[in-house]
């Protein structure tokens, strides 16, 4: 029985891993920002994923704390990603009035 569960999970971790590479062709490609946050937020969830498939095949509990900490750090990094990006926005949107007024 505990073989069936490796081959699972084997196959699992392959199907997490081209999702991985998918993704990662999603962040280098865009087009558009959100689509590059939502991909980084993404590959943030399927690693957190894998994490949890190799503490079960490894039989070691330490590994779902990394997962925790590491989801929270996905969340945090997303959050920046999306505040910095607003102010970008925001900023443009400044100046393309300023420039309207101007022009």
């Amino acid at each position: 029985m505990r073989e069936a569960y490796e081959f699972i999970c084997n196959g699992a971790l392959a199907v997490l891993g081209v999702l991985l590479i998918f993704c990662l062709i999603r962040a280098i490609r865009g087009p558009r920002i959100t689509d590059r946050v939502i991909s980084v937020n993404m590959m943030g969830t399927l690693v957190v994923i894998a994490i949890c498939i190799l503490a079960f095949l490894m039989g070691e509990d330490y590994l779902v704390d990394v997962a925790m900490v590491y989801t929270m750090l996905s969340f945090l990094a997303v959050v920046v990603l999306t505040k910095v990006y607003m102010g970008v926005y925001r900023e443009k949107r400044r100046q393309a009035k300023e420039a309207e007024k101007h022009g």
